[in-house]
């Protein structure tokens, strides 16, 4: 079915007693588009309430002179209906909010993400699709975000019964939305994560890894793992009660550790048998890929006489170039022989490898194993196995009771293999607690804000750990390097918006004046040496600068109005307030570092204080 256009949803409603109600739309136009269409199409019919609305709005202006002029004010006086989404200022949003709490509106049109921030309950919920926008696309609504939105159906004192109408539309889904109301709620997700203050804040207070560990261990962030590992054990101390038993029933004293060992060995010599190669194409192969390594020529065919110069080898196909110059792409069984030196893989090498292996020829091919060599390497290993296993149980005992604990060694070695996978995923599944966090001690170590043997946090490390912004190491690096010293207030403003801001949000197109451009790329030098760091230990490499967020900042830092700015960069006022907010609260951060870092602190002050201006508090 097609949509409904909103001013004819709301006379629907009206007709049944359903106002006011909050129609949940999927995108902030959409909100804005469908209060503007609604306004033009009806009109409050109640003078008294239109009067209140242009009364409210007015004395609103006196504590909120941003409001002054938005665009949406006739919408509200006249129709008595407000769009609510995260593109508005935080003021503006408050005064909807408000109007609506008093009775002065009939509707709201609203965002899901409004439903779990705010608290105005009205009659009616309006469901207009049954997805979500995200900045990566649309996604299904989960069952905690609908249940918060249906949650508001209903006024505390004034209605006995709240009502959700699932509004007709293309792309909405009815069957789902049910399914979704009588789901449960998602799981709770912890916002808890491994980052460097934490990491920093953690060790300073508790002295040592093993303690930072198990703080870790013990978050709700791995509360699946806790409670994982908390099975674990209970399975592990089964496995160890039911050996105990086997082994006291067949009059045997001999400790778990003997059991584990037992099952270790036997363990290994399975595996060597499975490993042990059966004909002679296995061991050729084997070889292969162990010979074959970039730098090394190799032979192509039986007879090995096309000569290729390995440059990789990955899943079993090799890259190359040939005497000609011509590259070479062929799987690694057509290779022939390997020739043993490795050369240079550099243009002016490449000629002189192949002239070295056609000179010297066969002194320099390596010999291929034969499988009966391969099985005989094999084969001692298993003996030595063998020999271990007949000898785990202690000579002292004699015949009788050595047949009895070794009977009883067998017959508790499937508990014994239990006990060793619960012991090792237990292992697993707290090394993937911990890794974070070693992975940011190790990077923090080359920047020397830690002592990685030591377990102890530098001086640097300290002033750093009270740094709570994002992006931390940057800012440590470059207050380090004496970067925020050389900058202007205003430019100062515009970097640290640029590492603050949402990577992915447009705050317009201000020009870049020279020395801020200079100066993020500046920044970025830097971040490419923290990256590369992180990147060598497996951490995700941070999001890129937000260069329309630093220009719209800096022009904000030197005294803009802020229509001014709304008007120039055409940005959303909401997103514009939100990253001015947390420029002025990273700002406020460096200013913190007066000890450490004085000269950088006076000018982050500044532009803090140049940032956190009005409606920006």
């Amino acid at each position: 079915m097609p949509e409904m256009p909103p001013a004819t949803l709301l006379a629907a409603l009206g007709s049944y007693n359903l106002l006011p109600a909050i129609v949940f739309m999927p995108t902030r136009r959409r909100c804005d588009q469908a209060a503007s269409e609604t306004a033009l199409m009806r009109r409050d019919a109640n003078d008294l309430r239109r009067d209140a609305r242009r009364d409210f709005m007015r004395s609103a202006v006196e504590q909120h002179p941003e409001i002054r002029g938005h665009r949406h004010w006739d919408t509200i006086i006249r129709g008595g209906v407000a769009s609510h989404h995260a593109g508005h200022i935080p003021a503006w949003k408050m005064i909807i909010e408000k109007l609506m709490s008093a009775g002065l509106l009939d509707a709201i049109f609203a965002t899901a993400t409004v439903a779990a921030g705010v608290d105005f309950p009205a009659r009616t919920v309006v469901l207009t699709v049954a997805d979500a926008r995200t900045a990566s696309g649309w996604r299904q609504l989960t069952a905690s975000e609908l249940q918060q939105m249906t949650g508001r159906a209903g006024r505390r004192g004034r209605d006995n019964v709240g009502f959700v109408v699932v509004a007709p539309g293309l792309h909405q889904d009815p069957q789902r939305i049910a399914e979704l109301l009588k789901a449960p709620p998602n799981p709770l997700i912890s916002q808890f994560r491994a980052t460097y203050t934490t990491l920093l804040n953690l060790l300073d207070a508790y002295g040592n890894f093993a303690q930072v560990r198990e703080i870790a261990e013990r978050s709700f962030a791995h509360r699946e793992a806790a409670l994982q590992i908390t099975q674990l054990e209970k399975a592990q101390a089964e496995s160890k009660r039911q050996i105990e038993l086997r082994l006291k029933a067949a009059g045997c004293d001999l400790p778990l550790a003997t059991v584990t060992g037992f099952e270790r060995l036997v363990s290994a010599r399975a595996r060597l048998h499975e490993l042990k190669p059966q004909t002679r194409a296995e061991v050729f192969h084997r070889w292969l890929d162990e010979a074959v390594q970039p730098g090394r020529v190799v032979g192509i065919g039986r007879s090995g006489r096309r000569l290729v110069l390995v440059t990789e080898k990955r899943d079993g196909n090799v890259r190359g170039i040939r005497e000609d110059g011509r590259s070479a792409n062929f799987a690694l069984g057509r290779i022939g022989r390997v020739y043993s030196p490795s050369y240079r893989l550099r243009d002016e090498f490449i000629e002189e490898a192949f002239e070295d292996v056609r000179r010297r020829g066969k002194e320099l091919v390596i010999p291929e194993p034969r499988l009966r060599d391969a099985q005989a390497g094999e084969g001692d290993a298993i003996s030595a196995l063998d020999d271990r296993i007949e000898s785990i149980v202690p000579a002292t005992l004699d015949a009788e009771e050595k047949v009895r604990c070794t009977e009883a060694l067998w017959g508790a070695l499937v508990d014994a293999e239990e006990l060793e996978r619960a012991t090792q995923r237990i292992e697993r599944l707290r090394e993937e607690v911990w890794e974070p966090f070693h992975q940011r001690a190790r990077v923090l170590a080359v920047f020397g804000y830690l002592d990685f043997a030591a377990e102890k946090i530098t001086e640097r490390g300290r002033w750093l750990a009270d740094l709570h912004i994002d992006r931390p190491l940057l800012v440590g690096e470059a207050l380090e390097s004496g970067l925020f010293n050389s900058l202007d207030f205003h430019r100062i403003a515009g970097v640290m918006a640029a590492l603050t801001a949402d990577e992915d949000r447009d705050y317009g197109q201000l020009e870049l004046e020279d020395a801020l451009v200079k100066a993020l790329a500046q920044f970025e030098e830097i971040g490419f040496k923290v990256s590369t760091e992180e990147w060598k230990l497996g951490i995700e490499p941070a999001p890129e600068l937000n260069f329309s967020a630093a220009a719209a900042a800096a022009r904000w830092a030197t005294g803009a109005e802020w229509s001014m700015l709304v008007r120039e960069t055409g940005a959303e006022e909401g997103d514009l307030f939100r990253m001015l907010s947390r420029t002025g609260e990273a700002l406020l951060q460096v200013a913190g570092l007066r000890k450490a870092h004085a000269d950088a602190a006076r000018i982050a002050a500044v532009a803090a204080d140049a940032v956190l201006r009005e409606p920006v508090r």
